[in-house]
């Protein structure tokens, strides 16, 4: 999907994978540093480019001192 933003909290925040579960931690390692990455999930308000806005489930990985990084949208909730 295209770019967009998340207005407010994200709720309802669940851990997917862990260490060895998250299959792209090499890719995240050469990106943004080592550190001890987790696959996340969660639900909140988001902000498409072109304006329209809608509450959508979201997937991103976090690391401890790297933050939340690479966002994506997964699942639209009308």
């Amino acid at each position: 999907m295209s770019q967009f933003t998340i207005l407010g909290k994200i709720r309802n925040i669940e851990t997917i994978a862990t260490g060895r579960g998250v299959h792209i931690r090499r890719q995240l390692k050469r990106a943004y540093g080592k550190g001890r990455w987790r696959k996340m999930k969660g639900l909140a308000i988001i902000q498409l480019s072109d304006g329209a806005a809608f509450e959508a489930e979201i997937h991103w990985f976090e690391a401890h001192g790297i933050g939340r990084r690479d966002f994506k949208i997964k699942r639209v909730i009308r």
